[in-house]
């Protein structure tokens, strides 16, 4: 398909078969809840069509209908195959060599997670050789208010989605240092948004320090967060974070090989 098809005269006469294909593209480019209509827009499919291929995509759970009712978000089918797509041979063992590189460097576990609807889910690690570690799968899932790639995920918000989260979300207390005033945790998700980098220390898990950054995609986008965690028997948060330079690289790193092979 060119890369030109939007502006073509003929962008209307999309093939049939391609149709729900770009639905898709566009819902996940435009990055937040969108219309049929704003798809559309791109689109130029006869509204009828439009509107019959959002209903079909959400009766079979690859587009979720969003609170006001109009608008459209990616399923669980859609979001389970972008973790897939994500974790495709020829992908995973570069980004595993780039995790690998970087768990040697530090001497930590090096985790990459990815946003779900409730909670970041670990896509990718490297354990740290150390006997004594931290265990959290490939698969786990994490909340987002108080682990270091949660928080990263959340500073990405625009500030009106952001309020509305921490006003209807429970931030509960799994550790003494877990932050559950929603007013301290925005002023602490806009330290993060304007640093590049988030900290967990102790809110998680007692005794377990991390620090995390972006993985962007092609459109400047959160796609995923980078992340180190450690005991602190062995490693205190600020040495942990004298680290950042060298997450931020890897980070840069897994940004090129993922817009590489969007080109390829």
């Amino acid at each position: 398909m060119p890369d030109d098809i939007h502006s073509s005269d003929d962008v209307g006469k999309i093939p049939t078969n391609l149709r729900l294909l770009m639905v898709l593209e566009e819902l996940c480019r435009a990055g937040v809840p969108t219309t049929p209509t704003e798809v559309n827009s791109i689109l130029k499919l006869p509204k009828p069509t439009v509107h019959r291929l959002f209903h079909t995509l959400e009766s079979e759970g690859f587009v979720q209908r969003d609170i006001d009712g109009r608008s459209f978000s990616p399923g669980a089918r859609l979001r389970r195959l972008s973790m897939d797509v994500l974790s495709s041979l020829r992908i995973r063992t570069a980004r595993l060599a780039v995790l690998n590189a970087l768990a040697e460097e530090i001497g930590e576990t090096c985790n990459i997670a990815t946003p779900d609807r409730e909670a970041m889910i670990y896509l990718d690690r490297v354990e740290t050789k150390w006997p004594l570690r931290i265990q959290l799968p490939v698969g786990t899932k994490v909340p987002f208010h108080c682990t270091a790639s949660g928080k990263m995920y959340l500073s990405s918000f625009r500030p009106a989605h952001l309020r509305t989260y921490l006003a209807a979300t429970k931030l509960r207390q799994l550790t003494p240092d877990t932050i559950t005033d929603p007013v301290l945790l925005d002023e602490e998700l806009m330290m993060i948004a304007e640093r590049g980098y988030a900290t967990d220390n102790e809110e998680f898990m007692e005794g377990m320090v991390a620090v995390a950054l972006p993985i962007r995609d092609t459109h400047d986008r959160l796609l995923a967060t980078l992340s180190i965690h450690a005991p602190t028997q062995r490693i205190s948060l600020a040495e942990l974070t004298a680290h950042v330079p060298l997450i931020a690289d890897s980070a840069q790193r897994l940004m090129v090989l993922l817009g590489d092979d969007e080109d390829s």
